[in-house]
């Protein structure tokens, strides 16, 4: 291990010389407090090292120290329900041992070295193996069973593999390889900057499930793919993505609070052990993994954050489970590489973001996929990779939302006049776009409504419609429509607050399953296509929408997923007040 000498501090970014055998990417220890830190580059014998912690009262002659390899993760039981810093130190850990405030150069084991595990082997001794075959399962918890996974890199023949308790650091199996016999552990190391390697990557085309009526209906995520939510302070990203790690039909969730304040934080470790998981019926922190790099910790380790979560999730996806990463926020990663690019004095781009800001980003949703694993059997997962994006005073035409949009395929954008109304969520319907949605749609005919497809472009085309009407009543004043547009105005007025209006805080109203979605749809559609039959007859307006059955459609939204039958009654009874208004009609005129 080489010993350099720091030569300049700069905030997080010190210089060493002597470095000269060291290497891009390494984990070093700076100074005698053994500040965990990587080299980010090298010129000569000089290495440029971004310290992941605080660099104060450190100074020119401090040793460095590498330690020859790379920044990793480690990969094993004890993964779920844990919560980590960006560089995967347990929190829960570091309070036992230093108190509520995370003290310089504390080193503590991600995985917990004295905890024991029953691992129940799939395999026996004299099979053979390749990298990515499941050799055993450790249940987890009452939700995840982790299945033990040959690394990536090995292939052999199992010398010996023994069914017992062990700590994640014992040995469970020896394979005979061609360089010789390699332990294998319940834990394998992967650097966080390398993508895990699978088979092929395949189509997205099953829908990720979110459970919120816009993004299902209209702006579909499918599993494996990439998505972003942009939008300016106060218009609901955070709460956005806590809805999606709650009710999202993935197995497993990875959620990274990269940069974010840590009341946020705070709010998911109080509320999600409380959350009961509709697809498991336990706890929603049994099967999720929290990231928590905050506004207050050291700004380097917000660069490592995003990699260390997506490196967990590579590593569950390639077990065969589906699982959705959420980053909050990639402004904040975004802004801590323009703070060390800036400290590294290279050539600014648009805004002093790097100018590899834009390949950084590409690297990392590229991670995300639909994909075929390694292994012998034909096993597939899924990683749906959710970053928010908070551009300043909410101008999407800034470089950190622009290069996203490059890469990601569905755009959620956040307007911040639906959040002050209270719409959640504050998806704007005008702007937002799904590149996923023929796909989706697809396999939502096959699987739940044949019709689903009709209605969703039915839907759109309305409140595209209504944005142009209203244009007409700025002009023109709203008597001056036809009834025929009056009645547009009023059933894209109930499209919004009886469908596409959501309360967070009501069970009942916080969660929609395809085919409750699919139901109140049709009920809103239903009755715009009976009041046009109503209008057709000379019906005024006036007595269509003054009909008791439209509190009916409003209150669709609380029916249980148990009494779906119920929603489906409302366009009877639509059709049967309709009916009775075009019977008075006619009586009157005869």
């Amino acid at each position: 291990m080489e010993i350099g000498r720091v030569v300049k501090v700069s905030g997080p970014l010190v210089v060493a010389e002597n470095m000269q055998d060291a290497r891009i990417y390494d984990v070093v220890s700076v100074s005698e407090k053994n500040l965990i830190g990587e080299i980010i580059e090298m010129r000569g014998d000089m290495a440029s090292i971004q310290v992941y912690e605080e660099t104060s009262m450190l100074g020119p002659g401090e040793p460095v120290t590498s330690r020859g390899e790379p920044l990793s993760v480690e990969l094993g039981p004890g993964l779920v329900e844990a919560m980590f810093d960006g560089i995967q130190r347990p929190l829960d850990k570091i309070r036992d041992e230093v108190g509520d405030f995370i003290e310089r150069g504390v080193s503590v084991h991600a995985l917990d070295r004295s905890r024991k595990w029953t691992f129940n082997p799939t395999m026996k001794a004299g099979d053979a193996v390749v990298g990515g075959d499941i050799i055993g399962t450790v249940q987890e918890n009452e939700v995840v069973e982790h299945r033990i996974l040959v690394p990536p890199r090995m292939s052999g023949t199992l010398k010996s593999i023994t069914a017992g308790e062990y700590t994640v650091d014992q040995t469970v199996a020896v394979l005979q390889t061609d360089k010789g016999e390699e332990p294998l552990m319940l834990m394998q190391k992967w650097p966080v900057r390398v993508q895990r390697p699978s088979k092929a990557k395949l189509s997205p085309e099953r829908p990720m499930i979110t459970g919120l009526r816009t993004v299902d209906t209209f702006f579909p995520v499918a599993k494996g793919g990439t998505a972003c939510v942009p939008g300016p302070f106060g218009s609901g990203k955070t709460v956005v993505q806590h809805q999606l790690a709650k009710y999202s039909d993935v197995d497993l969730v990875v959620y990274v609070g990269c940069g974010e304040r840590g009341n946020e934080m705070t709010d998911v470790l109080n509320e999600f052990p409380e959350l009961k998981d509709p697809r498991t019926g336990q706890s929603l922190m049994k099967r999720t993994v929290l990231i928590a790099n905050t506004s207050n910790m050291p700004v380097a380790a917000r660069e490592a954050s995003i990699y260390t979560g997506i490196t967990i999730a590579e590593y569950f996806r390639d077990m065969g489970y589906s699982v959705a990463l959420m980053a909050d926020s990639s402004s904040r990663w975004a802004e801590a590489l323009r703070e060390m690019s800036g400290r590294l004095e290279e050539m600014p781009g648009e805004e002093g973001y790097p100018a590899y800001l834009g390949s950084r980003l590409a690297e990392f949703y590229e991670r995300a996929g639909h994909v075929q694993t390694l292994g012998s059997d034909e096993r597939t997962g899924t990683l749906t990779a959710i970053g928010a994006v908070s551009p300043p005073g909410g101008d999407l035409s800034e470089p950190v939302t622009q290069a996203t949009l490059r890469i990601v395929k569905v755009f959620w954008g956040l307007d911040a006049n639906l959040a002050y109304a209270r719409h959640f969520p504050a998806i704007n319907w005008l702007n937002s776009y799904s590149l996923y949605a023929d796909t989706v749609t697809s396999w939502i005919q096959a699987n739940v409504k044949e019709d689903h497809g009709d209605l969703r472009l039915r839907a759109l085309t309305l409140l595209q419609e209504e944005a142009n009407l209203i244009e007409i009543v700025r002009l023109v004043g709203y008597d001056a429509l036809s009834e025929r547009d009056q009645l547009k105005l009023e059933l894209a007025k109930s499209m919004r607050e009886d469908y596409l209006q959501q309360d967070s805080f009501n069970d009942l109203d916080s969660y929609a399953s395809l085919n409750k979605q699919n139901k109140m749809l049709n009920a809103v559609l239903h009755f715009g296509d009976a009041a046009g039959r109503a209008l057709d007859e000379g019906v005024y307006l006036k007595k269509v929408l003054a009909l008791p059955v439209r509190d009916a459609i409003a209150r669709a939204k609380l029916t249980p997923e148990t009494e779906l039958d119920r929603i489906d009654a409302i366009n009877g009874e639509v059709d049967k007040a309709i009916d009775e208004l075009i019977k008075q009609e006619v009586r009157v005129h005869a």
